[in-house]
């Protein structure tokens, strides 16, 4: 299976995906190019590849809560990525004023962006989160590297463990974050 994900460049060459006709074209007047996300068996490991490149407004939860640059992903088995805090972020004005720090919940957002990536193509939610500490903030200015581990995959959950760090530390983990597929029947509704 072939996805086409839109990325900083400057000619717009979307590739189709096997089977489907076209590919999804960029954002109209984007300017945006595209990399090819190829996933498939790896040779002798069963498991699905994606090859990478610089992601900026395609990747999962992309904005605010997302992440700005995807390093690596092998779906299945983990993932990394690099989410930017600039100054210019509208939080900062009210958390704090004189100590600006980045809100906890964007930087878990952060983490299970990544993770939807880490569990493949289809639709994943967020179920649960167990085990999440901050040790450190983070704050305007920051690199923040985003590393997720699959602990557990199946065709409807996926669960990993999260982990960021700016300036060479750690500045928060999560235990487990459980992602359910979207066409997974929802307790109460049938």
């Amino acid at each position: 299976m072939t996805t086409t994900v839109p990325t900083a460049g400057p000619t717009p060459t979307p590739t189709p995906a096997p089977g489907s006709g076209t590919g999804p074209a960029p954002a109209p007047g984007s300017g945006a190019g595209s990399t090819t996300v190829t996933t498939g068996p790896v040779a002798g490991a069963g498991s699905t590849t994606v090859t990478t490149g610089p992601v900026a407004a395609a990747v999962p939860g992309g904005g605010p809560g997302g992440f700005d640059r995807l390093l690596e992903a092998v779906v299945g088995e983990r993932a990394a990525a690099v989410r930017n805090v600039p100054a210019t972020l509208t939080c900062f004005t009210d958390h704090f004023p004189r100590h600006p720090v980045l809100p906890g919940v964007l930087l878990l957002e952060s983490m299970a962006a990544l993770a939807r990536t880490a569990a493949g193509p289809g639709t994943w939610r967020l179920a649960a989160v167990r085990g999440v500490r901050f040790k450190h903030f983070v704050g305007p200015g920051d690199q923040v590297h985003l590393t997720v581990e699959v602990t557990a995959h199946g065709p409807h959950r996926t669960e990993c463990r999260a982990t960021a760090r700016a300036g060479g530390r750690v500045v928060a983990t999560a235990r487990v974050l459980a992602l359910v597929s979207d066409e997974t029947t929802r307790e109460g509704t049938a």
